[in-house]
């Protein structure tokens, strides 16, 4: 599903990755872990084509994004890429139903079908009787489900999260964490999630630590 090869990284004369290799298979659930400052955001950032390397090769469900101009990077990046951060960026203005199906709208999809799309993952994730509440109407859980809502809404190849339970609770992350596996089970979907919380880095089906730009080894050898 996704292969990165070589992915160097720099600002100006400090260089922040040095040379990173990531497999990710279809329906596999990785974790990055590692201090403030390791490169994991923006790994994470180039993996998600937010941003572009200085050198080395992307690829991504078959594609190699590195060859993409902006406007067809843009396009495959909402198609295929989801994302979830660790606060949930909903627009205040619209309804939860509205936000899940913002990645719809800007693909030009006919209304009908993303709000029947969005109407079935809010169902999915509890939110029925929440589809036409704004986000100040929601709780810090609800507003997080609604954003891996938003981030499911194309059936992306892969979904990226940065610290996703970071702002919650202990019970609300409990939870949200335990849906991303229900996800993978259910849908088959693949998360590459970056977190400072061991205990989901642990449940993950691997767990990587980067230290100064690179990948050291598999967390559970640091159990």
């Amino acid at each position: 599903m996704i292969e990165a090869r070589g992915i160097h990284k720099s600002f100006g004369e400090l260089e922040v990755l040095k040379g990173v290799d990531i497999e990710v298979a279809k329906g596999e659930v990785v974790s990055i872990v590692g201090a403030s400052g390791a490169g994991k955001t923006t790994l994470l950032q180039i993996l998600g084509t937010l941003d572009r390397a200085d050198s080395g090769h992307l690829t991504i469900a078959g594609t190699e994004v590195g060859r993409l101009g902006d406007r067809k990077l843009a396009a495959f990046r909402n198609e295929h890429i989801g994302f979830i951060f660790q606060f949930h960026h909903l627009l205040p203005e619209f309804t939860a139903l509205e936000n899940v199906c913002i990645p719809s709208f800007i693909a030009k999809q006919e209304r009908s079908r993303a709000e029947k799309r969005g109407q079935e993952l809010l169902g999915m994730l509890g939110l029925q009787s929440r589809m036409d509440h704004k986000p100040a109407k929601l709780s810090g859980g609800e507003q997080q489900r609604v954003a891996v809502a938003r981030a499911l809404m194309m059936s992306p190849d892969v979904v990226y999260a940065d610290e996703p339970s970071g702002n919650l609770d202990s019970r609300n992350a409990e939870d949200l964490h335990q849906l991303f596996f229900k996800l993978r089970d259910e849908l088959e979907q693949t998360f590459v999630i970056v977190t400072h919380n061991l205990e989901l880095a642990r449940m993950a089906d691997r767990s990587l630590e980067m230290k100064d730009g690179v990948f050291t080894q598999d967390l559970e050898l640091l159990a």
